[in-house]
Formats: structure tokens, C-alpha cells, sequence
């Protein structure tokens, strides 16, 4: 096996912004399952490790595309937070609201005709919750201590907080990922891949293009927290 073949998809996302969009429209995970060697995660796509090679290219030969993409592993993790707060989290506590309402309405319309929107509303409504403590949990806790901590390496004193060392809270946001990470596959399962019936109403096509779109946003949120944040919070931790 070549090496660009056991090369991981988690480091393919880390060194190349481009590769998260196209592993996001074949249908591999590279947030919660960056770990899997590149020919395990194609093979189980059902793409080759040299159709994935051939599309990055190409996407890197699209010099204004690439021209727009910020390399965070350049940036503070001060700043890293910062987008991932303002970017992600505003989203998703923007669209948890609209979904919700687009969902209960369109259950009431179609769910008796089409159970599955049943699953779909359990689904989200657990994700959702789950999200909203996480979200909370991040800002208020994990967040500024390692914004202290990054600030620490002008000389500022790092206090000492309740979780002992900064592996502990990562690891249970990790592990909550991983949820949301089961929750999305479960919503595209039971979708079938967001397909909509023929009788789908506007509302019922707007419900899973929503719940499409902010699968991704989730997807590439996760990622910029699994893949570059919490790798160096744990570097920065190590080198002090």
C-alpha cells in the first residue's frame, strides 16, 4: 500500500483545506473518524484512494478558491477560538430554533404518512440538547482556559482550574462529538440520505436541506476542534 494511501484522513483535512469538501461530498467522515488510513475510509465510500488524489488536485489547481482559505494551523489558538465561536456556535444556535420549527411543522403535516419524520424529530431534539450544554460547556469553561493558556505564553500565569489537567475536559468534549458525530449518521440513515417522497411539500424539502447543511457545518466544526484545537491545546499543555 502506497504511503498517500496509509496516510490518514485526519491529516489529509489538517494539511489541506480543500480535502474536508471533498470528503465531505464522497461521505467520509474526517472529523470524528480522521483516524482511519485514507484506502480504509475510500473503500468503505466506495471511491478509490486516487479518485480522492485526482479531485484534490484538482481543487488545489483553483488558485481563487484557495486564495479565500485561512490556514488555522498558522493562527493562535486564541484566534482559532474566536472563529470557531463566532462561526459555528452562532450557527448552530441559529439553526437549532429554525429546525425545530421547520420539523414540527412539517410532522404535523406529513407524519402520519411518513413515520420516519417521527425518528427525525426524536433525533434532532437529542442532538440538539446535547449541543446546546456542549456549546455552554465550551464557552464558559474550556474556551477561556485555554485562551489563558495561550496568553500564558507571553509570560501570564496560567490559574489552576477544578478539571486538573486540560486532557480531561477535551476528552469529554471528544467523546460528545462522537455522539453528534452517531447522531448525524443516524438523521442520514433514516433519511435516506435526505431524500425527499414525491408528495414532499416546500417545507419538507427546506426541512432536509437544513438538517443537510448543518450535518456539514457540524462536520467541519468538529474537525477544526478535533484536528487543530485540541491537539495543540494538549502541545501547549505539554510544553509548559
Amino acid at each position: 500500500m502506497t504511503a498517500t494511501a496509509t496516510k490518514t484522513v485526519r491529516e489529509y483535512a489538517v494539511e489541506n483545506s480543500n480535502a474536508t469538501r471533498i470528503f465531505e461530498s464522497l461521505g467520509i467522515d474526517y472529523c470524528c473518524g480522521g483516524h482511519k488510513p485514507l484506502a480504509e475510509a475510500c473503500a468503505a465510500a466506495n471511491v478509490t484512494p486516487e479518485e480522492f488524489l485526482a479531485r484534490l488536485e484538482e481543487a488545489e489547481s483553483q488558485v481563487s478558491n484557495n486564495a479565500t482559505q485561512k490556514d488555522w494551523q498558522k493562527e493562535s489558538i486564541t484566534a482559532l477560538i474566536e472563529h470557531i465561536v463566532s462561526t459555528h456556535h452562532v450557527y448552530v444556535k441559529t439553526e437549532i430554533p429554525r429546525i425545530r420549527e421547520l420539523l414540527a411543522k412539517v410532522v404535523s403535516v406529513h407524519g402520519q404518512n411518513h413515520a420516519e419524520l417521527l425518528r427525525v424529530q426524536e433525533i434532532f431534539s437529542v442532538l440538539a440538547q446535547e449541543l446546546t450544554s456542549h456549546l455552554t460547556k465550551e464557552e464558559q469553561i474550556l474556551f477561556p482556559y485555554l485562551v489563558q493558556m495561550d496568553a500564558a505564553t507571553s509570560g501570564t500565569t496560567v490559574p489552576a482550574y477544578c478539571f486538573g489537567t486540560v486532557q480531561n475536559p477535551i476528552r469529554m468534549m471528544m467523546f460528545e462529538h462522537d455522539a453528534a458525530g452517531d447522531a448525524l449518521r443516524d438523521l442520514r440513515e433514516v433519511t435516506a440520505d435526505y431524500t425527499t417522497p414525491p408528495d414532499a411539500c416546500i417545507s419538507y424539502k427546506t426541512l432536509y436541506e437544513a438538517i443537510s447543511t448543518f450535518e456539514k457545518d457540524l462536520h467541519q466544526h468538529i474537525h477544526l476542534e478535533n484536528n487543530l484545537l485540541f491537539p495543540r491545546a494538549l502541545e501547549l499543555e505539554n510544553a509548559a
